[in-house]
């Protein structure tokens, strides 16, 4: 169906006045006024007229000569995210109010999803508040992926992707720059008058044809505002970085390339951001290195190239391809701990003595040469095997990391080993296969010791008894779980045989490792883990360190990253810093930094998520018409969500499509 477009009657130029008048309430406003917050020039007989109806109806109050006021006693004005649902009405979040407040979809002006605007809320008589739209703030977004739509010569219309922007795009025929009708585009916004239906907007990027594999994941990175490639400058600005090691730069760190060091990681890894050297001490004791590419000595701050990074944040891994958060030049040459190749790096080594205690700790700059690349198959193997290259060492990482991870969850720390939904793709990048992947000894191994080493760096910063205050630092912070979702958790699981004992923090903890571990290879088991999961707090970045609760640790931090996560990279010059004698740096700057890092990082997660979606999606496609076995995983009052066994795809099935007697059905799904 074509779309025409609608304007309101110029007639209502006294509601545009009175809308000006409620932005600003109790407040003493002139003609003058009214006139220069008008988009068009309007006479002055014209605005006198349209002040008089609005006096006329006791709208406004005149205080004196050309001067009015609104005076909103009852009504609040409050600020806000706005959040759209289907049915294109609102609801405004605000941190303070203990509801939302619902905005009928008459009254959202030309705000869009996620926007921050003012609004005036009413009580309505001590029901539930409702509000309306006085004026957009802030703007979440400006670039939106849709069809385009031509049905006239002169102008088109953007059909937005995602369903919870309300309004489709005008574009004009000179703004289309030849997009052609049924294509997917990136849209921008350029301006939405208060007297349209439709925002203004221009093409800015034309993705292809919908369906297009290539088309289909760059419109999940834009819905996202996750870039898919860098700018030449930002190539050019990482290309002319000097990558040569002096002997000066040498000098200034521990040399260590004579220890025997080793990487583990995925086999189709292409950065290595850490590695684990091991040397036997003269007084017997076992010495463990943990080293991270130095990053922070080729990023430096105020350069594009740091620029670029923390813009990201990021690295974002989809199930077809990594978008990194630095140009491959660094990611995966200069930075990578590649073996046989001299590295600089951040380290923190740890002596153990017989009884696998800690007993000494040296963190500082070092230079490293990695003898041997493992993968986690590989080093697997010789766990399992006791036998291969290097399997001394290896099986003494093993054991090492066992006692760290047997006392970690003893500590009450939960362990979640949640299946990995993994895809073989063919050379169209379809998928044609699917399996699952869970960590094993191997992955546990590396695990532990960069759990080890971020918690350790971060109480060198926390537990500085020379300081009578803490230096500024950068936490990964991880809150209590949701207690009413643990109250549904509890009954839920009730009906599988399990239970929860809510008595405090400790015994919720230890509930979760013994739910996760009485579950384990049930039918039910991926079900609850996530269940289980969506009760817990979002872990984020701060300043404040209030601990991380899923790891039972007081103290934490991300040091063992760089490569992929910003977070990683000022850690590292921070405690660099620290190390050199420096004074506590600016907490507000960093707790800017550190809030614009947690909502990349939400971003990119959310994008990797449902480029997982689209790929579920894509291999049911050779199943149409064909019976699947899967577990209900949800039930609502328009039907049940089933997770497929297969390929833990989750799709909605609709009381509609129920065949045969579905109301027992649903009760028995229940139970």
């Amino acid at each position: 169906m074509s779309k025409e477009i609608r304007v309101k009657s110029k007639n209502e130029l006294s509601d545009k006045i009175f809308n000006f008048f409620r932005k600003n309430p109790n407040k003493v406003l002139s003609i003058k006024n009214v006139n220069e917050s008008l988009n068009t020039k309007y006479t002055k007989e014209e605005i006198l007229k349209s002040i008089y109806k609005l006096l006329v109806r006791n709208k406004i109050t005149e205080v004196e000569k050309g001067k009015y006021i609104i005076e909103l006693k009852k009504a609040k004005i409050l600020e806000g995210r706005i959040q759209f649902n289907q049915q294109k009405n609102a609801y405004l979040v605000v941190e303070g109010e203990e509801k939302d407040i619902f905005i009928p979809k008459n009254s959202t002006l030309n705000a869009l999803d996620g926007d921050i605007v003012k609004i005036e809320a009413n009580s309505n008589n001590g029901s539930k508040s409702s509000g309306k739209v006085l004026e957009v703030i802030s703007r979440k977004r400006t670039k939106f992926v849709g069809i385009v739509q031509i049905t006239n010569p002169n102008y088109g219309f953007v059909i937005i992707d995602n369903t919870s922007i309300h309004v489709d795009f005008y574009v004009p025929t000179n703004l289309l720059i030849g997009a052609e009708n049924g294509q997917k585009v990136i849209v921008e916004l350029i301006k939405w008058d208060e007297n349209r239906d439709s925002p203004d907007g221009k093409i800015i990027e034309i993705l292809g044809s919908p369906g297009s594999h290539e088309v289909e994941i760059n419109s999940i990175l834009v819905e996202y505002n996750l870039p898919y490639k860098f700018t030449e400058e930002v190539e050019n600005d990482a290309k002319n970085i000097s990558t040569e090691i002096s002997k000066e730069e040498v000098k200034k760190r521990r040399d260590i390339r004579k220890i025997l060091t080793l990487t583990i990681d995925p086999k189709d890894a292409k950065d290595f951001d850490d590695a684990i050297s091991i040397e036997t001490l003269k007084n017997g004791n076992t010495e463990i290195g943990v080293h991270i590419a130095d990053v922070s000595h080729y990023v430096k701050p105020g350069t594009l190239l740091d620029e670029e990074a923390f813009k990201r944040a990021t690295s974002v891994y989809l199930v077809d391809r990594v978008v990194p958060m630095l140009p491959e030049i660094l990611s995966n040459n200069v930075c990578s701990l590649r073996p046989n190749e001299d590295k600089l790096t951040f380290s923190i080594f740890f002596e153990f003595n017989n009884q696998q205690e800690i007993v000494k700790q040296w963190i500082g700059k070092t230079i490293i040469n990695s003898n041997h690349r493992f993968t986690y198959e590989e080093a697997q193997k010789i766990i399992e095997t006791k036998e291969g290259l290097y399997s001394t060492e290896v099986l003494t990482f093993h054991s090492i990391a066992s006692k760290l991870r047997e006392d970690r969850i003893k500590n009450g720390s939960i362990s979640f080993d949640k299946l990995e939904v993994k895809f073989i793709l063919d050379n169209q990048n379809k998928p044609k296969e699917i399996f699952f992947k869970i960590g094993k000894e191997a992955n546990h191994l590396i695990e532990e010791f960069m759990l080890l080493a971020n918690k350790k760096v971060t109480e060198f910063v926390s537990l500085n008894k020379e300081k009578e205050t803490t230096n500024t630092f950068i936490y990964r912070i991880h809150d209590k779980p949701n207690y009413n979702k643990i109250i549904e958790l509890k009954a839920f699981i009730k009906k599988f045989g399990y239970d929860f004992n809510l008595v405090n923090k400790e015994e919720i903890r230890k509930s979760f490792n013994k739910l996760l571990n009485d579950i384990k290879n049930k039918p039910e088991e991926n079900m609850i883990e996530t269940l289980s999961m969506r009760c817990m707090s979002k872990a984020v970045y701060s300043t404040e360190n209030i601990g991380h609760y899923g790891l039972a640790f007081l103290n934490y931090s991300h040091f063992t990253s760089p490569i992929r996560r910003y977070p990683d990279i000022m850690v590292h010059r921070l405690i660099e810093h620290y190390l050199n004698g420096g004074i506590s740096q600016n907490k507000e700057t960093y707790e800017e930094n550190c809030s614009h890092c947690s909502t990349r990082e939400r971003l990119a997660s959310n994008a990797e998520r449902d480029s997982i979606k689209y790929m579920q999606t894509l291999y049911l496609n050779g199943f149409i018409g064909k019976e699947l076995e899967g577990l209900i995983s949800g039930v609502t009052e328009w039907g049940i969500y089933v997770e497929t066994k297969d390929s833990l795809a989750e799709g909605l099935i609709r009381i509609r499509n129920l065949e045969g007697d579905f109301t027992p059905m649903i009760k028995r799904t229940t139970v």
